[in-house]
């Protein structure tokens, strides 16, 4: 793509517009103005050229009337009545024209003037041919400006000089006033067009621009996303055949993609259940295994002396492991009975301490830290099924373990309240937001999320233990606090 543009930046559709509307219309509008400036200026000098021809035909005429034969311009400015009436006469009929009028005697001395200026006469007279370089009896233009023409009539007979010259004023007024008619006019032109042309592309560019950024939004996932287009008679028919073509496929694709999405979300929840109860098994079968494993081992070694009551004690460890690992089995395949709470135990009297010391047994790994009961020595008799107890108090501990704090204990309490045994298994962690202990009895719920996992397990523990407590007709909650960053408050009935 970068081989095909030639390094050329891309332009945006207002960019391309504002570079063709420049091109088309505002070049060749300014030199059209420009070319009609140059016109008009030529042809408002020529007819200030032509006006100061005019003028001194017009004064000769006069000065032919007022001067008799064999009579000269000296000779009438040293007769004061004669030189009255020529100033009073002779420039009677150019009262209101603007140009400065100078009459020269034979002598090239001044002898009658109109608009007189001292500066503006003293430079005129610099200009001037000296008389004989004059051309006689036919008006000539001298002088250096264009757009202020300056005219002398040299008269042979008699003889004097008249010069016609155009002031600032007249120039600016019929030639720069002019021009900035012109450029107005040209400017007012454009932006006429402008606006008209502005107009229309506002209507064309918002909908093209809706067009775009639904295209981008369906490219991102969002397949909601419909073109509202700005419907008026300046929008085209194709832009608005388009737009209902487009919102239909839409409305199509997302359909589809709601489908899509209602099986992967089905697939993936079945693929996770799959894959937690996998983990679920390896979970909580490895515990019972590893003490059969272990002490089956013990058993069959030939390189020690084994007394009769320690085989006794490890035949009776592998015959209880062997039915918690039978009971556990069971458990994880009546987990929708632990659901429905329908999940049936056996309570008997069960001293607790008994109980915690084997659980304390049965806990696979420790990793340094030390279980701390305070129990009182004549504390009574729970009503509970052993088994599933002990099952509850080493999922708690091996929890416990997972998530405390390194070298620090994991404390049980137990309590009397009335008819009610209480016991708190503790330790000490971060504390956990109110929002997250609501869901630790969920299915696969933990506290170190998939991306922070630093533990192994599935996150059916607790869920088991709620079940368990549950079926014996107790109850467990679970609180967080500064100290203690995990708190499971189990109430059982006293046998």
């Amino acid at each position: 793509m970068k081989k095909f543009s030639y390094g050329l930046k891309k332009l945006k559709i207002i960019e391309q517009i504002a570079i063709v509307f420049f091109i088309g219309i505002v070049v060749p509008m300014s030199i059209s103005g420009f070319i009609i400036n140059n016109i008009n200026q030529q042809s408002v000098r020529q007819q200030l050229r032509e006006s100061a021809i005019l003028i001194t035909g017009v004064v000769s005429g006069e000065l032919d009337f007022i001067i008799e034969p064999n009579e000269t311009l000296s000779d009438i400015i040293k007769n004061k009545s004669k030189k009255s009436t020529l100033n009073s006469q002779l420039f009677r009929s150019l009262s209101e024209d603007d140009r400065q009028i100078y009459v020269l005697d034979e002598n090239n001395q001044l002898a009658a003037s109109h608009n007189y200026n001292l500066e503006s006469f003293d430079e005129i007279m610099e200009m001037l041919p000296i008389p004989t370089q004059m051309t006689p009896e036919e008006p000539t233009i001298f002088g250096d400006e264009k757009n202020k023409p300056i005219v002398y009539l040299k008269h042979i007979d008699p003889e004097y000089t008249i010069i016609v010259s155009t002031t600032d004023d007249m120039s600016k007024q019929a030639i720069y006033n002019n021009r900035v008619k012109i450029i107005l006019s040209v400017l007012v032109a454009i932006l006429s067009m402008m606006l008209l042309v502005g107009f229309y592309i506002y209507y064309l560019y918002i909908n093209i621009r809706q067009l775009f950024k639904a295209i981008i939004a369906i490219s991102k996932g969002n397949y909601q996303r419909q073109i509202r287009l700005l419907t008026t008679t300046f929008t085209p028919y194709e832009i608005v055949f388009l737009a209902n073509e487009f919102n239909s496929m839409v409305s199509e694709i997302h359909k589809s993609y709601l489908e899509l999405q209602k099986k992967n979300k089905e697939l993936k929840e079945l693929n996770e259940f799959r894959s937690n109860l996998i983990d679920t098994v390896s979970h909580e079968l490895r515990t019972p295994l590893t003490s059969i494993q272990g002490y089956t081992s013990r058993l069959m070694r030939q390189d020690i002396v084994i007394d009769e009551e320690t085989k006794h004690k490890s035949l009776r460890i592998i015959k209880e492991q062997s039915e918690r690992l039978k009971r556990l089995i069971e458990d994880l395949l009546t987990i929708p009975d632990i659901e429905g709470m329908r999940l049936r135990t056996v309570n008997t009297n069960v001293w607790l301490g008994e109980v915690l010391e084997q659980s304390e047994l049965l806990l696979r790994k420790r990793d340094g830290h030390e279980i701390i009961k305070s129990i009182d020595e004549n504390f009574p008799q729970i009503l509970a099924d052993k088994g599933r107890l002990e099952q509850v108090f080493v999922n708690l501990f091996e929890n416990a373990v997972k998530y405390s704090y390194p070298d620090t204990p994991i404390i049980v309490n137990a309590m009397l309240n009335e008819d009610k045994a209480i016991i708190e298994v503790k330790n000490k962690c971060d504390k956990i937001p109110p929002e997250k202990l609501s869901t630790l009895f969920d299915k696969f719920v933990r506290l170190d999320d998939n991306m922070t996992r630093t533990t192994r397990g599935t996150g059916l523990g607790l869920f088991i233990v709620k079940g368990l407590v549950e079926a014996m007709g107790g109850k467990i909650e679970l609180s967080s606090n500064e100290e203690f960053g995990f708190v499971a408050r189990i109430t059982l009935d006293i046998a």
